[in-house]
């Protein structure tokens, strides 16, 4: 059997602000480890090979926006191989599953697709592969297969599917195994009192968002329940252009897509057709018990992580006194807190978090303020990725602003040139050679040159190591948008 993995990596993880920004989502964030949520679900799906299953080309579902945020960090992943594909606009899980299913058939295969969110976590991982792997042989026979995540906990967070099990005599086509399950019906996100008989009746289980089906199987699916969906989205990719290993959707055409869930587009009206028509199992659900979260929320954080003897997650240079049952994540300095309990508090270089720990939910209230304010923390963090690298923004008046600035090895920023500021630039480590004008010149650590304003000039780091300078921008206008390219190498 031969699978392709299928990272879906939209999101914009408004509830972990302030670290997670719509610039540099939650799925790109280190929140234990040393891996991202991004890297950590592209090694879980790709681990899961067997004598009979082989898994082949990663397919990494996520806007254009993010395109190098998640190159990078697969290229980290040295035993991955991985075609990206871009959504100009976010348009759901839906068109997402069908832009992976209609990659992985190009070349007239039929791979099992396994799809995961790129944002959860697994604390048992073995666990997690036993269950992918009966899930994928599941699949195999043509059906939709679930992952349903065991509830712990009367959970009102979460949609929640009912199973029912039907023994091989009921189903003598098919053999299933014992730990498969008929999807009875999918339930909406209950309040307390439901979702604890829930727990107590049994028989309910999360909704991951984890699904595995052969690439044609969802296809076909789509076309029944949703064929505008899929028409669109066919018309989207019969006019894609491919810049390895970016593909790219019609834009204008991908901007009329519907936007649906995989579950509400597909799997609720298949679920409700199987359960009328008493046919054999088409939609499946395999358990999982393997210590799964979404991190949803800071609270699900909290959760997830080593607890100290008080009952405190922390993270970074923290210092918790009397403190009980509270996350503190310090980014750029000290934070101490003392006398406190269930508390959330997240430091980053711009901006701060003090959230009661079952509010964390409501963090989202403040994102969509920032947002109507317009203000840049909504999107940005100090510190901006950059296709080239990045920098960080750590001083800034009326008339002039320092910038540090990270070039990676044989990277260039484009030839442009400012009409409203001069920059000076000091080589702190590495060499750069620096176009200014019609002269091109190499410095090197503590040496310095000047940019006049209106100049063209260009930034290129042609050494092995990173290239950092610190940049002092002067003038009368210092925005982001006083910059005009001539030549980039990233198509902006």
């Amino acid at each position: 059997m031969n699978i392709s993995p299928v990272i879906l990596c939209g999101g914009s993880g408004t509830r972990l602000w302030p670290l997670s920004r719509s610039g540099f989502p939650k799925q790109f964030l280190v929140l234990s480890g040393t891996n991202s949520l991004f890297q950590q679900a592209v090694e879980r799906v790709n681990s899961i090979v067997a004598d009979d299953i082989a898994v082949g080309e990663t397919l990494v579902v996520t806007n254009e926006e993010h395109r190098f945020l998640a190159l990078d960090q697969l290229r980290e992943l040295k035993s991955v191989t991985a075609t990206l594909l871009l959504e100009p606009a976010g348009r759901n899980t839906a068109p997402a599953l069908t832009l992976a299913a209609l990659q992985a058939t190009a070349n007239g295969d039929d791979p099992i697709l396994v799809v995961t969110p790129a944002d959860q976590t697994v604390s048992d991982v073995a666990a997690f592969t036993a269950s992918l792997q009966n899930a994928v042989r599941a699949a195999a026979t043509g059906a939709i297969v679930i992952l349903g995540i065991t509830p712990d906990r009367p959970e009102t967070g979460y949609g929640y599917i009912k199973t029912e099990h039907r023994g091989i005599s009921q189903s003598p086509a098919r053999v299933l195994q014992s730990d498969v399950l008929a999807v009875d019906r999918f339930v909406e996100k209950p309040d307390a009192a439901t979702a604890q008989r829930y727990l107590e009746e049994g028989g309910y289980y999360w909704n991951s968002g984890m699904f595995v089906l052969k690439a044609s199987v969802w296809l076909k699916a789509l076309r029944q329940f949703r064929p505008d969906i899929d028409k669109a989205t066919q018309l989207a990719w019969t006019g894609k252009s491919i810049d390895t290993p970016f593909v790219r959707p019609d834009k204008v055409v991908f901007s009329t897509i519907p936007s649906d869930s995989i579950d509400y587009a597909v799997m609720e009206p298949l679920s409700t057709q199987q359960s009328a028509s008493g046919t054999q199992e088409s939609l499946l659900m395999v358990p999982l018990a393997a210590g799964w979260n979404d991190l949803g929320a800071w609270e699900a954080v909290w959760q997830v992580g080593d607890r100290d003897a008080g009952g405190n997650v922390s993270r970074g240079d923290t210092l918790l006194i009397d403190t009980k049952d509270t996350l503190v994540h310090a980014t750029s300095r000290l934070v101490g807190t003392v006398g406190v309990s269930s508390l959330v508090v997240i430091e980053t270089p711009d901006a701060v978090l003090v959230a009661d720990k079952s509010q964390s939910q409501n963090v989202k209230k403040i994102v969509a303020a920032l947002e109507q304010q317009k203000r840049e923390e909504h999107t940005l963090h100090r510190k901006v990725h950059r296709p080239w690298g990045w920098y960080d923004s750590i001083d800034e008046e009326a008339r002039f602003k320092v910038k540090h600035i990270q070039v990676k090895p044989k990277a260039s920023l484009s030839l442009q040139k400012h009409h409203h500021r001069a920059e000076h630039w000091i080589v702190v480590k590495g060499t750069a050679e620096v176009t200014c004008g019609d002269k091109t010149i190499l410095i090197t650590e503590n040496q310095s040159t000047y940019i006049p304003l209106g100049e063209m000039h260009r930034l290129r780091n042609p050494g092995t190591i990173p290239l950092e300078i610190i940049e002092v921008q002067s003038g009368s206008y210092l925005g982001e948008d006083d910059i005009q390219r001539f030549e980039d190498d990233y198509g902006r």
